[in-house]
């Protein structure tokens, strides 16, 4: 079983249904692809120090891609990342055939162009998620396979007053969204109206019909990994926002789709790649095994005490999810509108489980490996076989209720509730994989959840602005702080590229 070892940090001193991209957490896989280690990155030793223009803490790809900017900008960096691979939530996980599978963020598409454009400079190319055949649709205990190339596209086949009622509230969701400015959703003309209720609530008044709600109730676990009672609408109507670009409008459907949808493509090699050929360009400058416990102004100075190593730098940038960065020790503390804001923003709860097989056997019984259903443990599929098919990879999420009901369950009983829905799913031949990797983000002690840091009623209005704030020399970057594409790896990237402006700015 190939995962990665939970890590867990010491305290620190006195979006039709489919899917999205940002996650992380295990060990590199594949030829050629093994984690930065001696031969670029550095590992932090008990007496090391360092004093460099910026200290970065985190080593995702908004930390990488913030050190990549400054580099460029001339500013010496470097980057304290905890665990012992580059990547954050984003992570190729080894099979025991040799080959490997994302256990993290894995797809990318349209208007998603900064994770695009970064993957292109380092070589890594992308191939098409697989897409032909039928989807399938579990739902009261019927399965019903449907074609995705007529009119209702991926949109699952429920009764007519679902689909219709559906359709009225993915539009007014998207008219919605068209009124929230992206880089300050609480100054929407109804952010107090929006903000105030749950994303259930709102919900509960539109989506009458039962099958509709079903739809709506599955979107949303899909693309936040949380329940809509646990959402601020206008949180909701951000992020739906969010998906595009200067050029494109976010909208529901761009979330949520495979075909044209945040879920179209995968990269070569795995996603992984990206970062790693991205810290393996920064050499030594990435410090791998360094969780950062403390962030002290000195002077005109800021002093980063990590394990094994202490960075002295002029501005710091924290590229972490804002209720990892909370766990950092801060003197002096960070202004009361931040610190308020990381007690409120929760990650979503997140696993993958990937069931391998000697081929995608599936597909030749017409099915592209998509499923989504109203019970079970996981509740929406993909194939996650590589590009030549040389052998089968079923890959689902876990999310939400289903996932918190199973963080503390053994790997063994996971595996069984699984199986027996992919049984339900895709038939007999899914009894018997020939190895099962799971990777349960919850438990990961350098994320504790995933994809995304959302936020609940009353954030946005109240906490929201200072999400990018910074806190003196101190700056925020992180998916979770980008203005489109929150919560996948564009953003992540987006956040970089923004925060490194920031600083250079700073500097002079």
């Amino acid at each position: 079983m190939a995962r990665e070892r939970q890590l867990s940090p010491r305290p620190a001193p006195a979006r039709s249904l489919s899917r999205r991209s940002l996650l992380g957490g295990a060990a590199a896989g594949a030829a050629g692809l093994t984690a930065v280690s001696a031969g670029t990155a550095a590992a932090a030793t008990s007496a090391a120090s360092r004093t460099v223009d910026v200290a970065i803490v985190g080593g995702g790809i908004a930390g990488l891609t913030a050190a990549r900017d400054l580099v460029a900008g001339g500013r010496t960096v470097a980057v304290l990342e905890a665990r012992d691979r580059v990547g954050g939530r984003v992570v190729n996980l080894k099979l025991a055939n040799g080959g490997f599978t994302e256990g993290g963020g894995e797809f990318i598409g349209p208007t998603q162009d900064r994770i695009k454009a970064l993957a292109d400079s380092l070589g890594v190319a992308t191939f098409t998620t697989y897409n032909t055949g039928n989807n399938l649709l579990y739902k009261d205990g019927t399965r019903t396979p449907y074609d995705t190339s007529g009119l209702l596209g991926s949109v699952p086949p429920v009764d007519a007053a679902g689909l219709a009622n559906a359709a009225i509230v993915q539009s007014e969701l998207d008219s919605m969204a068209a009124t929230v400015p992206v880089d300050t959703p609480w100054t929407a003309a109804k952010a107090a109206e929006w903000d105030k209720q749950t994303f259930e609530s709102w919900l509960n008044a539109n989506a009458i019909v039962p099958s509709a709600k079903f739809l709506l109730d599955l979107a949303c676990t899909s693309i936040f990994s949380a329940q809509p009672r646990e959402l601020s609408l206008l949180y909701v109507l951000y992020y739906i926002a969010a998906a595009g670009n200067d050029s494109n409008a976010g909208t529901l459907e761009r979330l949520t789709d495979t075909a044209n949808g945040a879920q179209e493509s995968r990269f070569v090699g795995g996603s992984q790649q990206v970062p790693i050929k991205l810290a393996a360009t920064l050499g030594d400058r990435v410090v791998l095994s360094a969780p950062v416990r403390s962030i002290t102004k000195s002077g005109s100075s800021y002093v980063v005490t990590a394990d094994g190593i202490t960075v002295t730098a002029t501005r710091v940038v924290v590229a972490l999810p804002p209720p990892l960065a909370a766990r950092i020790s801060y003197d002096p503390l960070l202004p009361a509108a931040r610190d308020q804001l990381t007690q409120r923003m929760p990650m979503g709860s997140i696993g993958k489980a990937i069931a391998v097989y000697d081929t995608p056997f599936w597909r030749a019984d017409g099915l592209n490996g998509q499923a989504v259903s109203d019970s079970g443990v996981v509740r929406s599929t993909f194939d996650n076989s590589p590009p030549d098919a040389s052998y089968g990879a079923l890959m689902g999420f876990i999310e939400a209720d289903e996932m918190r009901a199973y963080d503390a369950a053994s790997e063994a009983d996971v595996r069984t509730a699984v199986l027996a829905d992919y049984v339900n799913y895709f038939g007999s031949k899914a009894k018997s994989p020939t190895s099962f990797v799971l990777q349960r983000w919850d438990n990961e002690g350098f994320s504790r959840g995933g994809p995304v840091a959302y936020a609940p009623p009353g954030v946005l209005t109240e906490y929201g602005a200072a999400l990018r704030e910074p806190a003196g020399g101190i700056h925020w970057a992180g998916t979770e702080t980008s203005t489109f594409w929150t919560g996948f790896m564009d953003g992540a990237v987006r956040s970089g590229e923004r925060v490194a402006k920031e600083v250079l700015a700073a500097l002079g």
